[in-house]
């Protein structure tokens, strides 16, 4: 059974097509990461499932409850759903306690609310005494966490997160994000988030959706995604990717780094392009110079701290390609050296 069910919705804005019937289903307990390029209609779609916007075709539904379709929709207060923006969207005249308490029902008693805000604090990682404090108070971290708190007040069915770690840093974003993640499963949240940032999605997520254009490419498993791309647009934007002109004969493709294994399931014979992932390749210094059959030139090497990038020319027309891997003692500009390939490739028209 699905959480959240989305079928064939669509919306359109001023006659231009921004969510082109989409299909989504959410498993119990899971996180669903909906990752995509800007304006190609991520929070569009958390907006309707919010019931912020009324789609134009299709329908959603939550836990068993159809809430926008045909026949009406369901107020965004009545959903069952938690809601966080990506600047967390306190009040800034409350507290951090009457932010959380916000989400509460208006029936409950002081001393019950107090203690269920201490809980829900103690809940995202902070310490109680936070009730206190006003939100220009807190890190960019905790005002995400207190965010965070205040929509599992309501005790959602549903959590949507609106790239809600876009304005950390680096460092920051990372922890937050790990964080959040754990507080969900934990709690056996359904949610469902959207973001730009291909590590992000593909870090924390049970199931990922790459959109373009209001359409999903590709829907499923992190490493099945990012391994077995179903075309050359959900390869690129899940990351780096090799692609070479090859020949498929069964279960391998000729190519200029030799005979590759493909996955299974390709069905093409003869001319196509197979995809590989740069931390797939190995480069080794070739010391025998009568070896010559798989040769290739180093031409450029950016050292990235625990990775080194290097740019490699295998000869004929392929043109360079980029090898990932371990920064220990990497090739100099100029080496010579072998390629060996780990796993299968993707073949593809």
């Amino acid at each position: 059974m699905s959480i959240l069910q989305t079928r064939q919705l669509a919306k359109a804005f001023n006659g231009h097509t921004v969510l082109d019937h989409i299909d989504l289903d959410l498993p119990p307990g899971t996180i669903t990461a909906v990752v995509g390029a800007s304006g190609c209609g991520k929070t569009t779609l958390l907006r309707l499932i919010a019931g912020f916007e009324t789609p134009d075709a299709g329908t959603v539904t939550i836990a068993g409850r159809q809430v926008a379709g045909p026949t009406g929709s369901v107020a965004p207060h009545r959903r069952a759903v938690g809601y966080v923006a990506q600047d967390g969207a306190l009040f800034p005249h409350l507290t951090v306690g009457q932010n959380i308490a916000y989400g509460l029902p208006g029936s409950a008693r002081r001393a019950e609310v107090r203690a269920r805000v201490a809980e829900l604090l103690e809940t995202v990682s902070l310490d109680p005494s936070y009730a206190a404090r006003r939100p220009h108070q807190l890190s960019g971290g905790q005002q995400q966490r207190v965010a965070l708190a205040r929509a599992l007040a309501r005790k959602p069915v549903v959590m949507l997160l609106d790239e809600p770690f876009s304005a950390l840093d680096t460092g920051l974003r990372a922890s937050t994000r790990k964080a959040v993640a754990r507080l969900l499963i934990e709690a056996e949240v359904t949610t469902l988030l959207v973001t730009h940032d291909q590590e992000e999605a593909l870090s924390i997520a049970d199931q990922v959706a790459v959109m373009r254009d209001g359409r999903f490419t590709q829907v499923g498993p992190p490493q099945q995604v990012y391994r077995r791309p179903s075309d050359h647009f959900t390869a690129a934007f899940l990351g780096d990717c090799i692609s070479l002109p090859c020949t498929v004969d069964g279960d391998t493709a000729e190519c200029a780094l030799g005979r590759i294994p493909v996955a299974d399931g390709s069905g093409l014979s003869g001319p196509a392009t197979l995809l590989l992932r740069p931390e797939q390749l190995v480069a080794t210094v070739v010391t025998d110079t009568e070896r010559h059959d798989g040769i290739a030139t180093v031409l450029a090497v950016e050292f990235l701290g625990h990775d080194v990038l290097l740019t490699v020319d295998p000869g004929g027309d392929t043109g360079p390609i980029i090898v990932r891997q371990h920064s220990l003692n990497p090739p100099p500009v100029d080496a010579k050296v072998h390629i060996d390939v780990a796993g299968s490739g993707v073949a593809l028209p």
